[in-house]
This record gives structure tokens, sequence and C-alpha cells, in this order.
């Protein structure tokens, strides 16, 4: 097999891939509506979308870069106990989205905007709750010390970037809303689920820049 075909899932190739991908084209939003079209879910939003962010952390590992993912807490009102990229709304306080990813990531995880390298950042992501977050790249240099906030994130976890960009571990799952069924990715690792928006931003990083 020729090696040069086989796509790095180093760091130093993720940065490469960042800075190299391609801008979306004007109004060609990214979402859980491409994989749900015309469902009556997203029909029925009447408030404004709600603008957050998060930071897609790829931990420099080598030659197999991980990525860090946080499980929020069990006592949090929405999404409980789901896994999530480190992130949030977007405060009025915020200089930009990629500030409040990384403020986010603090609050969160006690992760420092030191170790983190902003590389680029992917078209907005809506989600089918409203929100309509900017998925912010970074490279994460691998000697930093997480300390969570018990009170947002039960754990933090690494899973091999070359694992999340496989599209053999993108399942296709899917729930019922008003009797409708509403589709999802699904990406089981390690005893931990990973789904819902946090797997959709997955799938578009994928498509975006390994497909």
């Amino acid at each position: 097999m020729d090696q040069r075909a086989v796509p790095s899932f180093s760091a130093a190739d993720f940065r490469r891939r960042a800075a190299a991908q391609v801008p979306a084209a004007p109004g060609d939003l990214y979402g859980d509506h491409r994989f749900n079209p015309g469902h009556p879910r997203l029909g029925l939003r009447a408030d404004p979308l709600r603008d957050a962010a998060v930071l897609v952390p790829v931990v420099d590992r080598g030659a197999e870069a991980t990525v860090l993912l946080t499980k929020r807490a069990e006592t949090l009102r929405s999404h409980t106990g789901q896994v999530a990229f480190p992130g949030g709304r977007i405060d009025a306080e915020d200089a930009s989205p990629e500030a409040a990813a990384l403020r986010e990531a603090f609050e969160e995880t006690g992760l420092g905007a030191a170790f983190v390298d902003v590389v680029g950042r992917m078209p907005d992501y809506v989600s089918g709750s409203g929100y309509r977050i900017a998925p912010i790249l970074s490279v994460v240099r691998p000697d930093f010390r997480l300390r969570l906030n018990p009170d947002e994130v039960d754990t933090a976890f690494e899973v091999p970037l070359r694992f999340l960009m496989d599209p053999a571990n993108h399942r296709r799952g899917s729930r019922f809303w008003n009797d409708v069924e509403w589709f999802f990715y699904d990406m089981p690792y390690d005893g931990n689920r990973i789904w819902g928006v946090t797997a959709g931003i997955v799938r578009t990083l994928y498509e975006r820049l390994y497909a």
C-alpha cells in the first residue's frame, strides 16, 4: 500500500488540515437539520438561536493525537450526563467565540489557555435545541493538568483522533420526538456514549477535514 495515501492522525497534520479547510459557502449551515431535513422539531423554533462556542481540543500525543471530551455532571438541568466538548454560551463580555470557548474550557476543566493553540474554526453548527455553536479547533500541549469543576463536569477523557475520524465508527441512531423519528450520530467508545450534537460536530469535522 502506498503509505502516502494513509491519513496521518498527528496533531501537526490536524493543524495543517484545519488551516487548509475550504470555507463554507455563504448561508451553508451545518447542524442537526442536515440529518433531519424537514423535521417538525426544526419548524417549531420561535426564539432566536442562542450563540455558543465549544473547544475541539486535539491533544498532541505524537503520531496518534487524541481529542479531549467531558462528561457533563449528572446534577445539571440540561443534557445531563452527556458527553460534550468543553464549551457553553457566549457571554456579552467575551471578545469572540474563541475567547468564549477558552473561558468555558478553563471554567469546566481547568485547561489553561497557555496550553491551547487555536488553529481554526469550523462553520457554525445549529442544534435542534436552538443553539448556534461555533466549533473552535485547537491543538493542546500534553503537559496540562485538569481541575474539573464538579458542578459542571463529572469526568474528562481522551479519545483517539483516529477513532473519531473513522466513518466506520459513525453509527446512525434515532429516537422519537412527538411520534416523529429524529436521527443523530452515535459513536460509543470505551464505555462512553458520544452522540447527539457532539457526534454531529465530530461528523462535520470528518467531512470537512478528513473525508
